[in-house]
């Protein structure tokens, strides 16, 4: 249903004349970490701990606005947190600290704004030798498969309609509006690289193509591997599985590498598990759909260094949207990529 602003402005017109002394809802806003454990992990999803790492993260950045009324760090990172991980309605949120639902609206985008702009601290690919061989011996107690770096897949986040031009574009193959966003994880389902700039309709296979990442595995940057499915092209630095597995040694191949690449599937349904906001979808704009999609990276990538348990309330099907489920596009290797995973399993799956 199509909604009229200038009802609204009429109603606010109103609300000028009436003279009335509405209850003051501020008045009775207290401080969430004042709960108990128990409490607060039921209200946001996760530990007292957990929030109180976040806001000292934040605190610098979350000043208070002069102007309206002011929430403090610790109600603004508390916001933000309950809005992504139950996806309940903004009214609620709002209700429950005492403030209003366009404040919710708007402290969510400032967290995730100031999240996404930290991003680079927290989601990173292994640098150093050190770092990528313990990547690497990590992956490789999975399934033995030797010299992986990371998993790489792609997931859509769903997002609300759009009727502008282009809004055609956002809509994937499933019949939704989604951003599809790519992901390359390491064994501990950590999310070591994020790319959320692309439309629900863009194939995984282009956008891996003209990310930076790519340009980096080209430039010699890493001492590994990527894994991903077939819906990417084999390459020397990206191994996908063998259609047609003929020889014992393929097959091993495939199964180790499958075993091994389920680490990115797994990542999905715990990063979605985490944050209900990208399991059910988003409706506010892009720009802070996309910006929103990387603070929960963030954060998930937080929770793991933390040890957090996930919250066991009510579930949903986190298959659902973990990753894209249809039959990928065949994509045919290069040849050089098929020559080095040729080589690859000859010498590594005897």
């Amino acid at each position: 249903m199509d909604i009229n602003m200038t009802d609204f402005m009429d109603l606010e017109d109103l609300d000028m004349l009436d003279t009335t002394r509405r209850p003051d809802r501020h008045r009775h806003r207290v401080n969430p970490f004042e709960l108990s454990d128990e409490d607060f992990r039921y209200k946001y999803r996760f530990s007292k701990r957990f929030g109180e790492k976040i806001v000292g993260i934040l605190r610098e950045d979350l000043v208070h606005d002069p102007r309206g009324c002011p929430l403090s760090p610790e109600i603004q990172v508390v916001c933000a947190l309950r809005n992504w991980a139950r996806h309940e309605i903004q009214d609620d949120t709002a209700d429950l600290h005492g403030v209003s639902q366009p404040v919710v609206s708007r402290t969510c985008k400032k967290v995730a704004e100031i999240l996404s702009r930290k991003s680079r601290e927290f989601i990173k690919m292994p640098t150093t030798l050190n770092e990528q061989q313990e990547t690497i011996r990590k992956f490789r107690s999975i399934a033995n498969f030797p010299t992986v770096i990371g998993a790489i897949d792609c997931t859509h986040i769903r997002v609300k309609k759009l009727n502008a031009d282009g809004g055609q574009l956002y809509i994937n193959r499933k019949g939704f509006s989604s951003i599809n966003v790519q992901v390359v994880c390491d064994a501990d389902l950590k999310i070591m690289d994020i790319v959320t700039r692309w439309r629900g309709s863009v194939h995984d296979s282009r956008i891996f193509r003209e990310c930076r990442l790519k340009q980096r595995f080209e430039a010699g940057a890493f001492s590994g591997i990527l894994l991903g499915d077939s819906g990417y092209p084999c390459t020397p630095y990206l191994f996908t599985p063998l259609l047609n597995p003929t020889t014992p040694q393929e097959e091993r191949y495939n199964r180790s590498h499958i075993r091994t690449r389920n680490t990115v599937e797994r990542c999905f349904g715990l990063w979605k598990q985490r944050f209900r906001c990208l399991l059910r979808g988003m409706f506010g704009d892009i720009e802070t759909a996309k910006k929103t999609i990387v603070a929960c990276a963030v954060l998930h990538n937080m929770a793991i260094d933390m040890r957090e348990d996930v919250f066991s309330g009510e579930r949903d099907s986190i298959e659902q949207y973990s990753s894209e489920p249809l039959v990928q596009r065949y994509i045919a290797p290069s040849i050089r990529g098929n020559i080095r995973r040729r080589q690859f399993i000859e010498t590594h799956f005897q």
